[in-house]
């Protein structure tokens, strides 16, 4: 699959955000579980060091997460694999929804993997942010500053729904906006206890849920902010 990443010098990187710096987190990131080939390019090629304040640019490619202000984070690249190896299983999804834009970085990735995605933030500052980075890489990514717990309704169904940020339980309203036999990826919980749930919607209107592993986010919070 041909990346679609802008690369000027910046993307490209130098020192701790090289390429060889980044092909030892695939690594990583390979060993520890993530088989999807296109997940494992997609990390490769999108670079992570922009995405985040040049302070800590450094520290793109270790396998942790990391602030962004406001008191949200860049996920710890493990769960951006996860959580899009998740979402990728046949069959793949054409149109996505990710809900919690924050640094722009797993927009990036759907984008680099061929999806159409759309994508919602609360936090105004950050949005303007990412929306920089992504026009920077050239990527077609469709954004919206709303609460992302009512999804963007204009635009479902959806293939898939992607959210990167806790509830205690699924948004009812998000899962509205799947389309028959479209998956679901949420972190469900408390501060205490999260696990990654993948709900599927049946054509009879059910669900079905899978529990994939235990995370740690940020919560889902309600209204936006400028």
């Amino acid at each position: 699959m041909t990346p679609r990443v802008r690369l000027q010098p910046e993307a490209i990187g130098s020192g701790m955000t090289s390429q060889r710096v980044r092909d030892r987190l695939v690594q990583r990131l390979r060993e520890a579980g993530i088989v999807d080939e296109r997940v494992l390019n997609a990390i490769r090629t999108v670079p992570r060091h922009l995405f985040m304040d040049e302070a800590l640019a450094t520290r793109a490619y270790e396998d942790t997460a990391l602030p962004i202000g406001h008191g949200q984070t860049i996920s710890q690249p493990w769960v951006v694999a996860r959580m899009t190896e998740a979402l990728l299983q046949d069959p793949q999804p054409a149109r996505v929804l990710e809900i919690g834009t924050g640094s722009g970085y797993q927009a990036a990735v759907l984008a680099t993997l061929g999806l159409e995605v759309y994508t919602v933030e609360r936090i105004g500052d950050l949005l303007r942010q990412a929306r920089k980075r992504l026009r920077q890489l050239g990527m077609n990514v469709r954004s919206k500053h709303d609460d992302g717990r009512v999804g963007w309704a204009e635009h479902a169904p959806y293939d898939a729904i992607m959210v990167t940020a806790a509830a205690p339980a699924l948004v009812d309203a998000l899962v509205q906006q799947l389309a028959v036999g479209g998956r679901l990826i949420a972190p469900v919980g408390g501060a205490a206890s999260q696990s990654l749930v993948r709900l599927t919607r049946r054509s009879d209107g059910g669900v079905d849920e899978d529990v994939l592993a235990p995370v740690v986010f940020v919560p889902l919070l309600s209204g936006t902010l400028d």
